[in-house]
């Protein structure tokens, strides 16, 4: 996790699934360890996360939280492809979050064809309980951050911002040195090169890019050197 200032945004990661899908819990910075086995006494004590992409084994998820004195206050999806939904039933059940996801991915969260899964041999699909619009901003865990509709790796992809702390996770939209990819059902690379460009390099250079796969960037990194864009 990377150490940042009590009261900040912090941001944990594991990387899980086939595909090896980064998956990111964020929360505020409380100055406690969160080390393995640092349950807290009291249900009052656990740091309240933000989870972003469950993508797999999210029993796993919940246990692995829960040992570092964590758990799950709503569960947030960058888009609805298999390899980013898999542990959200899971994880679901066993915290009582609500999913949240951008109002245009509602079909793809639920479509076996749509969403990959059938593709792949898995079985992943979610209803979201609440449906995103594009600039919302959303409250949760002590945390504001911002929706940022960027259609094109998927027509429902989104972005969320975390203005006060420069934290983007960008999904599969935006990546070190490349793109996600576009030639999946619904993708398009003219509209994700747009939404990169009008949504995502307006952002101030400095603002941190967390991924859907792959290592963390900037976005002045990624205007100085992406080749795709």
């Amino acid at each position: 996790m990377a150490n940042r200032e009590i009261g900040t945004a912090a941001v944990g990661s594991m990387c899980l699934g086939m595909v090896q899908t980064n998956c990111y819990f964020v929360f505020k910075e409380d100055g406690n360890d969160h080390g393995v086995d640092t349950v807290p006494e009291s249900e009052r004590e656990f740091t309240p996360v933000i989870f972003f992409d469950p993508a797999d084994h999210g029993a796993m998820i919940y246990d692995e939280l829960k040992k570092r004195g964590f758990k799950v206050e709503a569960i947030y999806l960058t888009h609805g492809h298999f390899d980013h939904i898999s542990g959200v039933k899971e994880l679901q059940k066993l915290s009582g979050a609500k999913v949240y996801a951008y109002e245009k991915e509602a079909k793809l969260c639920e479509d076996l064809d749509y969403n990959l899964s059938n593709m792949f041999g898995t079985n992943a699909s979610v209803k979201p309980d609440v449906l995103l619009t594009d600039g919302e901003m959303c409250e949760c865990a002590g945390l504001k951050f911002k929706v940022i509709a960027t259609p094109g790796h998927t027509p429902g992809s989104c972005c969320y911002y975390f203005e006060d702390d420069r934290i983007l996770i960008s999904g599969d939209t935006l990546f070190e040195g490349s793109v996600g990819r576009t030639d999946f059902p619904g993708g398009s690379a003219a509209t994700l090169v747009r939404s990169c460009h009008e949504k995502l390099f307006v952002l101030p250079d400095d603002t941190v890019v967390y991924p859907g796969h792959g290592a963390e960037t900037t976005i002045g990194f990624e205007k100085e050197n992406n080749m795709y864009l």
